[in-house]
């Protein structure tokens, strides 16, 4: 629930830098729901659109992604519990953070859009579009889904690559010092990001019932190599389940449209101008894969 709402208008971006002159101003407010903090940015001229950020990702790390879209969307953006500029929270589970999203539409819905928005998910983020849209219909008016909510034929994290996950998120965890106190900053400790992994496995074995609830149209970008294009290791494995799972979901609902890039995981960064333009409208047919 919504308690507070503060605004103020600009001139700058997420970075606290000066906007270029062709830049729209800025809105900025901030929700307080659940006993955190949750700054909101909002900007640009044309169709509402949110974009969700995934896990360790922030308004910030979006922040190409988000100016292009700015030049033909209303774009609002928003940083989750415990990153960026939001504040800390005693949970990270997958609920918290969906309720972070649930609190960010709603204030919107108080202040009038012009048309119910468009929902772009990266990551973690697609997994809480879905989620979001399958619980309260006629909501949103359709879903961009960026290498995420994939029902994966099996789980990733096993046993036998546990102890690899686990010291990759304790590198990042201690990469990630360096950001504190900026708006790039997760405060998220290499345990509970390990944590919200292996329930997002959970959620992933089940989304498929949620796209079952979802009556409006859906897009999703996805990685050629999400775990990288190394022939060795598990990402052979990783890519191939990856590829599965969409698959596995275009032959149940063949109306949402593939695209695939030839990128890792970190497409949302490497690609911004490509992602842009398939928002934009420029996918293949519904149910296509292209490539």
């Amino acid at each position: 629930m919504t308690t507070q709402t503060r605004t103020t208008y600009g001139e700058h971006d997420d970075d606290g830098q000066r906007a270029g002159a062709g830049d729209t101003t800025m809105r900025h407010f901030t929700i307080h729901h659940d006993g955190v903090t949750i700054p909101v940015t909002r900007g640009g001229r044309g169709r509402p659109l949110v974009l969700c950020p995934g896990l360790n990702a922030t308004q910030a790390h979006l922040r190409e992604l988000t100016e292009l879209l700015r030049r033909d969307h209303d774009v609002v953006t928003f940083d989750l519990r415990g990153h960026g500029l939001a504040s800390a929270a005693g949970r990270y589970a997958f609920q918290d953070f969906l309720s972070d999203l649930a609190a960010v539409l709603a204030e919107l819905r108080g202040l009038g859009l012009s048309a119910a928005p468009v929902l772009v998910g990266y990551s973690l983020g697609a997994d809480l579009a879905v989620h979001y849209a399958a619980e309260h219909p006629g909501t949103i008016a359709e879903l961009v889904l960026i290498d995420g909510a994939n029902p994966v034929p099996e789980p990733f994290i096993t046993d036998a690559v546990l102890p690899a996950f686990r010291a990759m998120w304790e590198d990042l965890a201690t990469q990630q010092e360096a950001e504190r106190g900026t708006a790039r900053q997760v405060l998220l400790t290499a345990q509970e990001i390990l944590d919200l992994n292996l329930q997002i496995e959970g959620v992933r074995s089940e989304i498929l019932d949620r796209y079952k609830k979802i009556d409006r149209p859906i897009s999703m970008i996805m990685s050629t190599s999400m775990a990288g294009d190394s022939a060795e290791g598990p990402a052979p494995r990783f890519n191939q389940i990856w590829r599965a799972g969409v698959e596995r979901l275009v032959r149940e609902q063949p109306h949402i449209a593939a695209t695939w890039l030839d990128a890792d995981h970190q497409l949302v960064f490497t690609h911004a101008p490509e992602i842009a333009r398939i928002i934009r409208g420029a996918q293949g047919p519904a149910g296509q894969a292209t490539s």
